[in-house]
């Protein structure tokens, strides 16, 4: 007995002084879209790091905002943001700035995700605050049958020709910088106070050519099909193609010469982080080829690593800024769908 008693108390004492490398090395706190942390992704770096990772999901940006500020940053390691929504959280002081030696995965990178300087809002003061995963373009999906020729213009979503037959999406937001896009304007995202008009205008234009407008990828599918759409602006980019394609949809894909504005989500630390090592390590470990393939088969969305399926990587993108008032761009475009003339929807 006493000699199973030591035998014990020696594999207890082995167990204490293994090496580090060999025992947990903590817990990562991830926040994160569905998607972009399966089960499976997971339990292989757990594997490989010796660590457990706590994956909480959000459903919108609000979510994320709520989840992240208010006292709430100190929950969570790393979290999923867009370029355009990371700046205030920046502006809050919420993130940390990344020692991008400790990625070194990112020497993986398509050459336009290197050139971190040349996306809006990734560096600051020198520093980097968020290093590029996924992302997806807004581009224009048509109906071969319809239109034989691709379109190569955002402009062809006020095309007559194809009045009735254009699904849009309903957002105050990105409708007004497809407006600034249309009317060649020199930026989307920041509209001039003598801009609003014409933007109104056209916008009143646009919603008599639309059919119908959607909000989300599946909705946008059904109205497609339903209302025999020969053009639709997809908010959802790559996700909306793959979507038509599985339903047996004959249709092709088109980034407009203007530029597709497109949405890029990149890893962030918080200033909590409680392992800045652990939390470089989850990133670098994304930008491997399986994390990478399990985007683009499973989500549909392109990943930093290797050229996209679904559309030329020389196209021009456009991503996303914040822009000058959400608030007002919302309020007016809510007018704009009510059917009022352009002269009401600019009252105060």
């Amino acid at each position: 007995m006493l000699l199973v008693e030591w035998r014990i108390l020696l594999i207890a004492t082995l167990l204490c002084l293994l090496p580090l490398s060999v025992q947990a090395e903590g817990v990562l706190r991830v926040l994160a879209w569905p998607g972009y942390a399966d089960p499976d992704v997971v339990k292989e770096f757990e594997q490989r790091t010796h660590s457990k990772v706590e994956v909480t999901y959000i459903e919108s940006d609000a979510d994320m905002w709520r989840k992240v500020s208010e006292g709430n940053a100190a929950n969570f390691d790393v979290f999923a943001v867009n370029t355009a929504e990371l700046q205030r959280y920046i502006q809050h002081g919420l993130v940390s700035a990344i020692n991008v030696a400790a990625i070194p995965n990112v020497q993986r990178q398509l050459p336009r995700f290197q050139q971190r300087q040349n996306i809006p809002g990734l560096v600051h003061e020198g520093k980097t605050y968020a290093i590029p995963y996924t992302y997806s373009e807004m581009g224009l999906i048509y109906d071969r049958k319809q239109v034989t020729t691709p379109p190569d213009s955002i402009s062809a979503m006020w095309n007559k020709r194809y009045q009735g037959k254009v699904v849009a999406y309903n957002g105050g937001v990105h409708s007004f910088s497809l407006a600034a896009q249309s009317l060649g304007l020199p930026s989307p995202f920041h509209i001039g106070e003598q801009q609003w008009p014409q933007l109104v205008n056209q916008l009143i234009a646009l919603r008599r050519n639309v059919s119908a407008f959607y909000t989300g990828p599946d909705e946008s599918v059904a109205l497609f099909r339903e209302r025999h759409a020969a053009l639709m602006f997809a908010n959802f980019g790559s996700q909306q193609l793959q979507l038509l394609k599985a339903a047996g949809v004959d249709v092709g894909y088109a980034i407009p010469r203007e530029g597709a504005l497109a949405w890029l989500d990149c890893w962030a630390m918080t200033r909590s982080v409680r392992d800045p090592q652990l939390a470089a390590r989850w990133i670098s470990y994304l930008l491997e080829d399986m994390p990478g393939k399990v985007l683009l088969q499973r989500q549909g969305l392109a990943n930093t690593t290797s050229p996209s399926p679904y559309f030329n990587n020389k196209a021009r993108i456009v991503w996303l800024e914040p822009a000058e008032s959400e608030e007002r761009r919302d309020k007016l475009w809510g007018r704009i769908l009510s059917g009022d003339r352009a002269a009401k929807v600019l009252q105060p």
